[in-house]
C-alpha cells in the first residue's frame, strides 16, 4: 500500500466486558499483557493505518489508554460489533477522512498481522463493498459443525471468493472444498453506512450472521483465502491456549 492509501485505512477494535463465558475477556492476562493490548499491538504491527480501540467500560479505556493505545467510549446498549465500531468511527473521525475501515475483533490476540493486511486486498477492486477472510476446512468435524461459519462463494481466483452465502449448515453440497470463515471485516465507508442503517434481515435473524444482512441488501462481499485462523478467546481453555502461543513466539 502507498502511504496515501494507509492514511485513508482506520482499523478499529470493538471491546466489551459482557462475556458469559470468559468473564472480564478484555483485561484477561495474555503473557503480562490484558488481551486488549495484545490485540491493538498485532494490529499496529499490521501498519495499514490508524488504530483505536473502542470499549464499553471505564477500567478497559483506561488500561488502553495507560499502553499507548488510542481508545474511544461507546455504548453498553450495541447488540452488534458494527454498530460498536460506527459509533467509534462518528466520534474518532467525524470528517469522514477514513475511507476503509477494519473492524479487528477484540478476542484476536494471536492474530498474525499479515492476516489481518489480507483482509485490505479485495477491496482493490473498486466493485467491493465488504472484504472478509476464509480457509479452507480440513477437519471432518469442523465440515458438519454448526458453530464453524461457512462461506459459500463463487471463486475468483486461487485465493479469493466473490460470497454468495454464509451458513452454519454443512454447505455447498458436492464434492470440493468447504471454506471457514473468519470474523474480520474491512468495509468502504460507504458500506459501512449503508449496513448499520439497514435493519436485521430475515436470513441474517434465522442463521444469526449479521453479514448476511449485506448480501440481502444486494451488497458484494469478496472474500481473502488465508491459510491460518486465528484463535478466537471464549472460554478459559481458550485463553490457556492463547497464552502458550505467544509464549512460544516470543521464546
Amino acid at each position: 500500500m502507498t502511504r496515501s492509501n494507509i492514511d485513508d485505512v482506520l482499523v478499529l477494535i470493538p471491546a466489551r466486558m459482557a462475556s458469559t463465558r470468559l468473564p472480564g475477556k478484555p483485561l484477561a492476562d495474555v503473557c503480562g499483557l490484558p488481551m486488549i493490548v495484545q490485540v491493538a499491538l498485532r494490529a499496529r504491527e499490521a501498519a495499514i493505518g490508524r488504530v483505536v480501540v473502542a470499549v464499553d467500560d471505564q477500567e478497559v479505556f483506561d488500561v488502553v489508554s495507560q499502553a499507548g493505545f488510542e481508545v474511544v467510549m461507546t455504548s453498553r446498549e450495541h447488540q452488534s460489533g458494527s454498530d460498536r465500531i460506527y459509533e467509534a468511527l462518528m466520534k474518532v473521525d467525524p470528517d469522514g477522512r477514513a475511507k476503509i475501515i477494519v473492524n479487528v475483533q477484540g478476542d484476536l490476540p494471536t492474530i498474525e498481522p499479515e492476516t489481518v493486511r489480507a483482509a485490505l486486498r479485495p477491496l482493490a477492486d473498486e466493485n467491493v463493498d465488504i472484504a472478509t477472510l476464509t480457509i479452507e476446512i480440513e477437519d471432518e468435524e469442523d465440515k458438519t459443525a454448526p458453530h464453524i461459519v461457512k462461506v459459500v462463494g463463487s471463486p475468483l481466483s486461487e485465493s479469493r471468493l466473490r460470497a454468495l452465502y454464509f451458513t452454519r449448515a454443512t454447505a455447498p453440497y458436492g464434492v470440493g472444498p468447504l471454506y471457514h470463515h473468519i470474523g474480520l471485516y474491512a468495509y468502504r465507508r460507504s458500506a459501512l453506512e449503508r449496513f448499520v442503517s439497514l435493519g436485521p434481515s430475515i436470513l441474517e435473524m434465522r442463521e444469526s450472521l449479521e453479514q448476511l444482512r449485506a448480501l440481502e441488501a444486494g451488497m458484494r462481499i469478496d472474500v481473502e483465502i488465508v491459510d491460518t485462523v486465528p484463535l478466537g478467546v471464549d472460554t478459559p481453555a481458550d485463553l490457556e491456549k492463547a497464552r502458550r502461543i505467544l509464549s512460544a513466539k516470543s521464546n
